[in-house]
């Protein structure tokens, strides 16, 4: 329609130009026709936006695929069995879509395994108070005796260097810095604490401590701890110290126990292990550019998940939107111009291993990316998109923003697009985030109640909508060079 539109304004642009005095009853009429089909373009794409939500919220997959993923597999941490089971369910349900191609890209990951249930408690005097935690990706265990120790707490890093090794040697160090409420955007919240997680357990290891109690991050006070990795870089295996989750709950009770008593000390348990590296997919999917098989627009999520809950916001949710994506296309029966490739990343948790290989082969076959879009903010109701562009590319993506008015989404910024495309290195590459409403998303992150009950229907699909309609507006209108 687009096409036809401009063959035919061009046409009456032509046609326009006779002004001769003889002409003027035709200069009119000619006139309205091109107003009419000035107009008639407009109209076009806010029928195209509207039939891919018509679509979306009455002929969706993508929740009963987030329904199998995560109610049939469950949990999918790089390495794990529901790993697999996740790779191959949703490489069959992309063959399904008639897709012109569908394959498995191979992709080395770490194995890490969490072992018997962490225990946790603090001794004052013959009483045992239990907290509860869980071990953080990536750590090492405690003794199998567990570690036992005076607990010292610290808001920062920053905090704990200036303790110095002799007050922090031999103790555990406990890290009780909260999300700051203060901040609307969580994410923001989130990233101003994360530190502490992960490179607690190496600056305290280096000090030669015996362990690190990391408060969780979430904004909500509930006794669920909430996992994610630690990262031990560069330092010896003997500096490698085990390192706990404790929830929101408990780390106030903590704080407020070790400020009343004074002589205590805390106990820790855990099992986890780390095995070799094993042989895992990224999974993918596309159809070819009709016009433009060259160039190609990538949309994905992390297929993987942490293995507390069954990963249905982080990112079973990003997954099955991206899919449906190529299933509304399917369906409204939308042929790209451009190659349209779906990427179900693995282990973006631990490691971001399936976005680093995706980027390597790419590199090695001289792929051209001009779009990549990720969804790995949790299944809520959508409100935009943050977007890593110059000026005028992300002005062309702004522009769209009344199309998207109907649909309730009216963010458009400057800002992180997400983990696994972060990688992508093409020239002329533009990459978007979706943003969804994030205030409950850190409830739920890495934590045992990321489960299928907690994802609204109508809000996955009011994503893929989204996402859809963004991809189409890039297919038909390209990017400026």
């Amino acid at each position: 329609m687009i096409n036809n539109y401009e063959i035919a304004s061009s046409n009456s642009v032509l046609f326009l130009t006779h002004t001769s005095p003889s002409m003027k009853k035709s200069f009119i009429v000619a006139f309205i026709m091109c107003s009419h089909l000035i107009g008639k373009a407009q109209t076009n794409e806010e029928l195209a936006l509207k039939d891919i939500y018509k679509s979306a919220l009455t002929n969706a997959k993508c929740y009963p695929w987030l329904d199998h993923l995560s109610n049939k597999i469950g949990s999918r941490l790089s390495g794990s069995t529901g790993a697999e089971k996740a790779v191959l369910y949703t490489k069959l349900q992309l063959e399904t879509l008639g897709l012109d191609k569908v394959y498995l890209q191979e992709v080395m990951v770490p194995k890490w395994v969490r072992g018997e249930k962490e225990i946790a408690y603090l001794l004052v005097g013959k009483q045992k108070i239990t907290f509860p935690i869980c071990a953080l990706g990536g750590s090492v265990a405690t003794p199998k005796k567990g570690v036992q120790g005076g607990i010292i707490e610290v808001q920062s890093l920053e905090e704990l260097n200036n303790l110095g090794i002799d007050k922090v040697k031999g103790k555990i160090v406990f890290f009780n810095r909260p999300m700051n409420p203060e901040f609307v955007e969580t994410f923001k919240a989130y990233g101003s604490c994360v530190d502490q997680r992960s490179s607690g357990a190496r600056e305290a290891g280096k000090m030669g401590a015996l362990g690190v109690i990391v408060r969780s991050m979430n904004l909500r006070l509930d006794d669920l701890p909430h996992t994610g990795a630690t990262n031990y870089g560069d330092i010896t295996s003997e500096q490698r110290i085990p390192a706990a989750a404790i929830s929101t709950n408990g780390a106030e009770l903590l704080s407020k126990m070790l400020k009343e008593k004074s002589n205590s000390s805390f106990f820790f348990k855990q099992s986890c292990e780390t095995f070799d590296d094993v042989l895992s997919y990224n999974v993918i999917g596309e159809i070819k550019g009709s016009e433009h098989p060259e160039r190609i627009m990538v949309v994905g999520g992390h297929l993987d998940s942490w293995d507390l809950g069954d990963g249905s916001h982080d990112d079973g949710a990003g997954c099955v939107q991206s899919m449906e994506v190529l299933n509304i296309f399917k369906s409204i029966g939308y042929k790209p111009k451009n190659t349209l490739r779906v990427v179900l990343f693995m282990n973006e948790e631990n490691g971001v291993r399936g976005g680093k290989e995706y980027e390597l082969q790419s590199s090695k076959n001289n792929e051209n990316h001009i779009f990549a879009l990720e969804s790995d903010s949790g299944g809520f109701s959508p409100r935009g998109f943050s977007v890593e562009a110059d000026e005028a590319n992300f002005n062309r993506i702004s522009s769209w923003a009344t199309l998207f008015e109907p649909y309730l989404i009216h963010k458009f910024v400057k800002g992180h697009s997400g983990v696994d495309i972060g990688p992508l290195k093409s020239k002329h590459i533009v990459k978007v985030g979706l943003q969804p409403d994030s205030q409950r998303y850190f409830d739920y992150h890495h934590a045992a109640n990321d489960t299928f009950d907690a994802v609204n229907k109508r809000e996955l699909e009011l994503g893929a909508a989204a996402m859809a309609s963004l991809i189409y507006l890039v297919d038909q209108n390209g990017f400026v060079k």
